[in-house]
């Protein structure tokens, strides 16, 4: 790698890194909230959508209807309320063309470190071009974090016992290779969270069977393919306006349902065993295969638009096996059960792996972060670090709905900050305040990374919070001049409201 040429330094008020659907919504509140302001979009990859450029194995998907998971003010005008990976990437190139995003991404461009410097209250953001290698150092007023939470380079593969004596193909859907065939094969896919039950009547459709291998079920909801209140919208108003009306009717839906599984989950387990046991083929082991040993929504229920897992098994194209894993073998795995399942393929459904802020390290004046120590203030900036805000959207809804609102948050924060020529922004925690961790989630890459994630307090404003009708409440409507934000200018005057 070239050494940092000093003459190749920028000057904005906003890098944003990610070039995903958090990033490009971000940029899209920040032109037309915040016209005088300059921006740049720094992003790794070749091109735009993150999650959705990046995964390419069969039937990859949303976990969540369009309505809510696509950005507010830009109309989802497809059929498919669960959309697939490629329409869900030209949707966000769309909106970024259409606001003229795009002319302000720099791809292929890495962020290698953050420092803040005090003396110039700005941020020392550092880019290596991917291509030629040449550094280069972007000053920046804020940082608008929009990376993602999990590791692009490697999904979480742990090895399987005698691994090596599989004579066929193993494969991770993090890493799909490209034209991929199994066609006709025996294919077991481990896992039964959403990547799994996508794979697994997807490739149902070309291999000879599909075996669905999980340790511990999940919860498996069937969801129309096209969303009705949409529908029914369409034949009697705009289609932006049935747009409208069908989002804000999602948004309430996933809230009533989130609450009813929390506070009734032997009921809604009872009305989730009764549909999976609708779907079936008459006397099939529901309790067996779909009856997992935690609460509805204490990690997040699977959808299947069309009921399309529940098809393919009922067709005898796939099967489920609930079982722990023994060993491989040359042809397939032995389950504990004494059991062998036959494999040309392994599919290792396995998971993600957490990677806080992307993999960025923010320093200031030269000293590291220590996130862990970090409280959260309204889910979007770090007690301690100036100018720094940072995308997380919600576990138990679509996670875009929390995304547009924290950027019309910080759009406004930006906003009152210009308003009283304040330069410099840090939310100032009480030492000595209870934290607990950030997401309260029991999914396995959250489990695992929990040590390196901020914290979060267990009063507001450093609380993190998952209603969506109370966030609009605190992030659109809410007061900015709140007295935990440390306001400065550049004259280094400490105002605290």
């Amino acid at each position: 790698m070239k050494t940092t040429d000093p003459t190749l330094q920028d000057t904005v008020d906003v890098v944003i890194i990610g070039a995903g659907i958090s990033g490009i919504g971000a940029a899209c509140h920040l032109s037309k909230d915040c016209p005088a302001l300059s921006y740049t979009i720094i992003e790794a990859r070749s091109d735009l959508g993150g999650t959705w450029d990046l995964f390419n194995y069969p039937g990859i998907r949303s976990d969540s209807d369009l309505f809510t998971f696509g950005y507010d003010f830009k109309p989802w005008k497809e059929k498919k309320a669960i959309a697939d990976g490629a329409s869900i990437k030209a949707y966000i190139r769309e909106t970024a063309e259409e606001n003229g995003i795009d002319k302000h991404i720099r791809f292929l461009h890495k962020v290698t470190g953050t420092n803040w410097n005090s003396h110039h209250q700005h941020w020392e953001v550092t880019v290596v071009n991917q291509d030629s290698g040449d550094s280069k150092v972007i000053c920046a007023r804020w940082i608008f974090n929009a990376s993602g939470y999990y590791r692009y380079d490697k999904g979480y593969n742990p090895p399987l016992p005698q691994e090596s004596a599989f004579e066929g193909t193993i494969v991770h859907p993090q890493h799909w290779p490209k034209d991929f065939d199994y066609s006709g094969k025996k294919v077991v896919v481990i896992g039964s969270g959403a990547t799994a039950v996508t794979l697994v009547p997807a490739m149902a459709e070309r291999a000879s069977h599909v075996t669905m291998l999980q340790r511990t079920p999940s919860y498996i909801l069937p969801v129309p393919l096209e969303d009705p209140v949409a529908r029914f919208c369409k034949r009697w108003v705009s289609e932006d306006r049935a747009f409208a009306l069908a989002r804000r009717f999602n948004i309430a839906k996933q809230r009533w349902v989130y609450s009813f599984c929390q506070r009734f989950p032997d009921r809604a387990r009872k009305i989730i065993r009764y549909f999976n046991k609708k779907l079936l083929p008459e006397g099939y082991p529901v309790d067996v295969h779909f009856n997992p040993p935690y609460d509805p929504w204490e990690q997040r229920l699977c959808a299947v638009p069309g009921a399309d897992l529940f098809k393919t098994i009922s067709s005898g194209k796939a099967s489920v096996a609930t079982d722990h894993i023994e060993k491989l073998t040359s042809s397939g795995i032995m389950l504990r059960s004494g059991e062998h399942i036959d494999a040309d393929i392994i599919v290792k459904a396995t998971g993600l792996n957490l990677l806080p802020l992307g993999g960025i390290k923010p320093q200031i004046d030269g000293q590291e972060v220590k996130l862990n120590q970090c409280v959260t203030y309204k889910g979007m900036l770090l007690s301690g670090v100036p100018n720094f805000a940072m995308a997380v959207g919600y576990t138990a809804s679509s996670w875009t709905l929390k995304i547009g609102l924290l950027c019309e948050h910080f759009t406004r924060l930006l906003n009152y900050m210009s308003q009283h020529q304040y330069v410099q922004c840090t939310p100032q925690a009480d030492p000595d305040m209870e934290t607990q961790p950030v997401l309260n989630f029991g999914a396995g890459y959250i489990q695992r990374s929990l040590d390196k994630l901020p914290r979060q307090g267990t009063r507001f404003p450093w609380t993190m919070s998952w209603n969506y009708a109370s966030d609009v409440t605190i992030l659109r409507k809410g007061q900015i001049d709140d007295p935990a934000l440390q306001f400065q200018t550049a004259h280094h005057e400490d105002v605290t409201p």
